[in-house]
């Protein structure tokens, strides 16, 4: 499956994207409680979800009424009270990366340290529970497991009053998050796009292009913005399934015989972490018949630079060769949840299929599944893989 984001008429804020996700889907009574429980680490709030109109469009629309001022936060203590939250721990990852790069952002802005910067809008409750309710939304859809387009955002024009003073359009903040990433001015007067939205849109995306791919669309849902303008203010987000299977990738490489077995672990868990698509570590002879590694990782174009930077800074490495721009075919693929009863108490398990002209070639458990029924039951994860046959 692929999902398209596309801000290209309205921009982009975080209760649009929660909008826009609750209409595709999302449990709009749980993630109301999730919302409204997170933003507590901040301040108080109520969130209410409606069908609205939008210039002749029905689309969701999220209001998130803040109950007090609270609005202030510095980054090191926001990523503290959120580690805290009884949430999954992906979604807390996720929700703190996406907090980073606004506070990069603001650190650059203003010259000052990550440790410095304390936030105002952006740190505000609205904020943590648009921020925390998006990410919540997203993994509830398994949307982490599939491709994530996206299109260029429409910033908007003018100018925009901020706790800073009156800011030109795009603030600099969303400039900063928005760097390398395609955008474009308008359609209006006025600010569209959100260093909250651009923030998790730039988190979540995979890949951005400037035009929609050849897909065979299934569903599109629409999520609306405060404001009334002449156009509908809204964000579209389009799920499909791909037609064109063939994919652009990097291959990065780079020799290793320095690091030991921990190390290149450890490396080997970054990497991942930071985006890359596959790495693998085989055994080589070098030079002088000294005894090393080869590392290789698999990349999107849009994370290339990222995980480049990374592979210098944790390895030392004087050279990295990449090799762009190489296709893959890809079998199409689905995933499916599957309900099993084991030792009393049910287990969702998600199943990855693989599909080639029509027909399955491969149907296999996520191993992050089994092995979290493995812990909690106590079985052998070759017992769980039994009696999920």
């Amino acid at each position: 499956m692929t999902i398209i984001i596309d801000p290209q008429s309205s921009g982009i804020s975080g209760n649009m994207i929660i909008a826009a996700l609750v209409d595709l889907g999302a449990d709009k009574n749980k993630l109301k409680e999730i919302m409204e429980k997170s933003a507590q680490i901040v301040g108080k709030i109520n969130v209410n979800f409606k069908k609205i109109d939008k210039q002749g469009i029905a689309a969701m629309y999220c209001h998130v009424e803040m109950l007090d001022k609270n609005s202030h936060v510095y980054y090191n203590e926001l990523v503290d009270k959120i580690n805290a939250l009884d949430l999954d721990e992906d979604v807390k990852k996720t929700s703190i990366n996406i907090f980073k790069r606004i506070a990069i952002a603001e650190s650059k802005v203003h010259g000052k340290t990550l440790e410095e910067i304390h936030f105002h809008e952006v740190g505000a409750s609205d904020a943590v529970a648009d921020i925390i309710g998006s990410v919540w939304a997203y993994y509830s859809l398994n949307l982490d497991k599939e491709k994530i387009i996206g299109l260029p955002i429409a910033v908007g024009g003018g100018q925009v009053k901020t706790s800073h003073g009156i800011l030109p359009v795009p603030a600099p903040a969303v400039l900063e998050i928005l760097k390398d990433l395609n955008f474009k001015g308008g359609p209006v007067l006025s600010e569209l796009a959100t260093p909250t939205g651009c923030a998790i849109y730039a988190e979540i995306c995979d890949e951005i292009k400037e035009f929609i791919p050849l897909i065979k669309g299934e569903k599109v849902a629409y999520g609306a913005g405060s404001k009334d303008f002449e156009h509908p203010n809204i964000l579209r987000i389009i799920q499909s399934s791909s037609i064109g299977e063939n994919d652009k990738i990097d291959v990065i490489e780079t020799n290793i015989d320095h690091l030991t077995g921990e190390e290149i672990g450890y490396l080997f868990d970054v990497l991942l972490e930071a985006g890359a698509s596959d790495v693998s570590i085989t055994p080589i002879i070098m030079k002088k018949n000294r005894q090393g590694s080869l590392l290789k990782v698999i990349s999107q174009r849009n994370k290339r630079e990222k995980l480049i930077n990374l592979i210098f800074k944790e390895t030392g490495s004087l050279g990295i060769r990449i090799a762009p721009n190489i296709h893959r075919g890809l079998a199409k693929r689905e995933f499916i949840k599957k309900t099993f009863e084991i030792k009393d108490k049910e287990y969702e398990v998600t199943f990855k299929i693989g599909y080639v002209n029509g027909e399955i070639i491969s149907k296999r458990p996520e191993y992050e599944d089994l092995k979290k029924i493995a812990k909690e039951t106590g079985l052998s994860l070759r017992e769980i893989e039994e009696l999920i046959k």
